[in-house]
């Protein structure tokens, strides 16, 4: 069958075999056996088992398990139950944190009508709304939500609100006339989709789709196939765990070899050798450490009031270059308000917010019969809670009374509704006729288009060239008019010709305040700001100029896109900045368009249509108090304010996430890398080891977790937000890294080995040699803490040098575990070390010193170099 939005009420029915009257209990028994329930298919659900031996599946995790084997098969317990405990935390958490795409299908199904009213054998009937088929005739009136897809038979003032499908802000009117075959969503009046709420009016419907046929059963198909890209971070991580493990098992299986085949080792004692050399190089802290950042991250989000749903978000939106907003109650406030109003006086500018009754009106004028003819002909009402206002009924209603509050506090006194023609989408207009103390009056309100048709002694075309400059400028304008009436009753015909105009008032949803500033800074941190709405191109090309957007004079709506293939579209989407009525299908299209052009992708949103496209981003961003439950459940971040500036702090705290990351494995790689080289060189030179395999893993079990967690709690770093994002795909372990590994450990071999050559120069005894060398491996690494904690500016401040709290914990913390090691006999005992003279301790600090200085000058001369490029 054709769509049904485009085709008569008779072919409608014709063609799914049914009448006026319904379908027969036993056909609709039949029917339901044939098309199943009204109700989205179960998603298939992985059990708690399997879910939890997913998180398993990383390749540095199946490494540090290998190593735990290695060390329990060595008997060094202390680091086995580290390395145990380390890949179990990643397991809980990942597991608590993953499987939402099962809950957003869940909070789909919950948005279907539990119950309808239908007609079956000719008689009005109560079914649950699981039982509607194709073919029903549904009954509807004004607050019911639409129980499946419906073809509308017969309307009476019908207007549904289709915010949660389409974006729009305002309910659309609704009629049984057939529209064209492609007109958008949102403009298939004839139309009405299950999961949306009729605002006024009745109706009759036609059941034409039901279950996963719906629309909103569509997106949640779209939904459950969309693929969920890893996040940069854990791609990075797993390609370079990858890296690291083809390394280390390459580079131990050559060690082995040589000793074996060249210089004649005994096997067993250079295999155990070779096995702690490679435990040693495996960076077991390190997913501890990541995972501890990403949770720090949460914390410092949550006070923003920015709530995160998986745990690696925290660090990809750090990286996004391109953010996807939905218009309505994400940069607008999803409130109407009169902007503007016009009289045969002149124009006059509205102030205020919401539907608070109170602003300025520029210039002062007298407005009083046109608020009075706002508040009369109306059905809504403002309820003022805790300070704030809220709409009962039409949110344009709510506006105009807001309006008249402003224009004229008593716009409704002591008057009777007598008599009233509701809105209908085909004569456009709405009016009542009220007795009060001016007597007997018709208010109207309605399109100018059909309204200024109605009214004598104008100036027709002056005033649709006034109705058409403030729909130009994004507004919705409605135009105002009265008379006086004698009778009780109206008509369509008494109204024609007789009226007075008022005047013109144009309404629209205000931007945010703080979505403009969250544009500004976004933008200045190299972030394109792209609008992404159900609404009219108009309007979103004006909020888009008002928040600041780059291009709002480019608009591309949802027509152009079905006409450009997905090559053309990934070729135009990064010079267009507003998208107007588009569909789920187009959202997903935009997203995976962009992510095609290397562009990391966040998706904000709060309807059900935006749930595909939330999953598909890079970061799906929900909104907490307006979003659907839908969004929410599908989304990576949820905005508990729904406030769009806390995106802009997401970003800052994301990129700070990544640097503490970038800081914890530029810390570890080179100490790791130092100690591994000391012992390997010293065995390939067929030496004594200048440090043992216990007093290397007693080095990485104090070392390797304290002082990278404390480079997790290192602040924001000046100029954050001025830096451009990380291009998609950017590997973590850059050139500049890998020469920093080099140089770090080139200096480590170097000192450790300069102060076991000295010990042993001087004739101290090998274990005091050893203790030596061991504690100057420490002493490196915490120099090396501080130079690490400002990787893109100076460490000569004393901001850098003060550190934070947490950083002079650990210094405490390990400086006193490695005294006790040092000079304790029971731990000497255990460690082969001996106490060191006081004079060579200051050595081993001057060594720091001097180690510290030269990788600060590398520094500053490799810093200088980039600046020279880059201007």
């Amino acid at each position: 069958m054709p769509p049904a939005h485009s085709q008569s009420v008779e072919t409608c029915l014709a063609a799914l075999g049914t009448g006026p009257d319904g379908l027969t209990a036993g056909e609709a028994a039949r029917r339901l056996a044939q098309h199943g329930a009204n109700r989205l298919p179960e998603a298939r659900r992985r059990g708690p088992v399997r879910r939890f031996l997913a998180q398993f599946q990383n390749v540095l995790i199946f490494v540090l398990i290998g190593a735990a084997l290695v060390t329990g098969a060595l008997q060094h317990w202390v680091d086995t139950g580290v390395i145990v405990a380390v890949v179990l935390a990643n397991a809980i958490i990942g597991f608590i944190q993953e499987g939402k795409a099962e809950a957003a299908l869940a909070a789909i199904r919950g948005m279907l009508a539990p119950h309808a009213a239908v007609l079956r054998d000719g008689h009005r009937v109560s079914v649950d709304g699981a039982e509607l088929v194709p073919g029903d005739i549904v009954l509807l009136e004004a607050g019911d939500k639409v129980p499946a897809d419906l073809r509308v038979v017969q309307a009476h003032g019908l207007a549904a609100e289709e915010a949660m499908l389409t974006g729009e802000s305002v309910p659309v009117d609704k009629t049984a006339d057939p529209v064209a075959e492609d007109a958008a969503l949102g403009d298939r009046r004839s139309m009405l989709w299950s999961g949306t709420l009729l605002t006024q009016g009745t109706a009759r419907g036609l059941v034409v789709a039901t279950g996963a046929a719906t629309e909103i059963g569509r997106i949640g198909t779209l939904l459950a196939g969309v693929e969920q890209l890893q996040t940069p971070l854990l791609a990075q991580m797993d390609h370079f765990a990858r890296w690291l493990s083809f390394l280390i098992l390459l580079a131990a299986a050559l060690l082995l070899a040589y000793g074996t085949y060249v210089a004649h080792y005994d096997f067993a004692d250079l295999f155990m050798v070779v096995v702690g050399v490679a435990v040693a190089a495996i960076p077991e802290g390190l997913p501890a450490v990541m995972t501890i950042s990403l949770a720090i991250g949460v914390k410092a989000m949550a006070r923003r009031n920015a709530i995160v749903r998986r745990l690696p978000a925290i660090e990809a939106i750090g990286s996004v270059s391109v953010i996807c907003t939905d218009k309505t109650g994400t940069l607008t406030r999803n409130e109407m308000v009169v902007a503007v109003a016009e009289t045969p006086e002149g124009v006059f500018e509205i102030a205020g917010e919401g539907y608070a009754p109170e602003g300025r009106i520029t210039p002062p004028g007298n407005l009083d019969a046109l608020a009075r003819a706002a508040a009369l002909c109306n059905d809504a009402q403002l309820r003022q809670t805790g300070g704030h206002w809220t709409v009962e009924g039409d949110p344009m209603e709510g506006a105009l009374l807001a309006f008249a509050g402003k224009a004229r506090p008593q716009a409704r006194p002591d008057t009777r509704r007598l008599d009233a023609i509701p809105f209908d989408s085909r004569h456009r207009y709405m009016a009542v006729l009220t007795e009060g103390p001016e007597g007997r009056m018709i208010a109207v309100k309605g399109a100018p288009e059909r309204v200024l048709r109605m009214c004598c002694d104008i100036d027709l075309k002056r005033w649709h060239d006034r109705a058409e400059a403030l729909a130009r400028r994004g507004l919705r304008v409605l135009a105002l008019a009265e008379r006086a009436q004698a009778g009780d009753r109206i008509d369509a015909a008494t109204l024609e010709g007789g009226l007075v105009l008022l005047g013109l008032v144009g309404l629209f949803d205000p931007p945010r305040p703080e979505a403009i500033a969250a544009v500004a800074e976004c933008r200045a941190a190299g972030i394109r700001v792209k609008m992404i709405t159900g609404d009219h191109a108009g309007t979103a090309a004006a909020i888009a100029a008002k928040v600041g957007l780059a291009h709002p004079d480019r608009v591309l709506t949802g027509a152009d896109l079905d006409r450009l293939d997905d090559a053309q579209l990934a070729l135009e989407v990064g010079s267009v900045d507003v998208f107007a009525r588009t569909s789920p299908e187009h959202k997903l299209r935009l997203v995976t368009a962009l992510q095609a052009n290397g562009l990391t992708v966040a998706m904000t949103g709060d309807g059900v249509n935006d749930a595909p496209s939330l999953k598909r981003a890079d970061v799906g961003i929900a909104m907490g108090r307006k979003g659907s439950e839908a969004a929410k459940e599908a989304a990576d971040l949820v905005l508990a304010d729904d406030n769009f500036a806390s995106i802009a702090a997401a970003v800052r705290e994301g990129r700070t996430v990544f640097d503490n990351l970038k800081k914890v494995i530029s810390w570890t790689l080179p100490t790791n890398a130092g100690e591994s080289l000391v012992v390997v060189l010293a065995l390939l030179a067929g030496h004594a080891l200048p440090i043992t395999a216990v007093q290397i893993l007693w080095i990485n079990l104090i070392t390797a977790i304290t002082l990278g967690l404390a480079l997790a709690f290192e602040p924001t770093e000046a100029g954050t937000m001025a830096r451009p994002p990380r291009p998609r795909g950017a590997p973590i372990l850059t050139g500049s890294l890998v020469w920093h590994v080099a140089l770090v450990a080139i200096l480590f071999l170097a000192a450790v080995s300069g102060i076991f050559s000295y010990a042993t120069d001087r004739g101290y005894p090998i274990e005091l040699a050893r203790t030596m060398a061991m504690n100057t491996l420490v002493v490196l690494e915490i120099f090396h803490l501080f130079f690490v904690r400002n990787i893109h500016g100076t460490s000569l401040t004393f901001a850098a040098v003060r550190g934070t709290r947490v950083v002079w914990i650990v210094v405490v913390t390990i400086t006193t575990a490695q005294l006790a090691v040092t000079y304790l006999a029971p731990l000497q005992a255990i460690f082969g070390t001996r106490a060191v003279p006081l004079l060579d301790g200051l050595l081993i600090l001057g060594v720091g010193v001097a180690f510290f200085a030269v990788i600060e000058i590398e520094k500053q001369i490799r810093l200088g170099l980039v600046g020279q490029d880059r201007s």
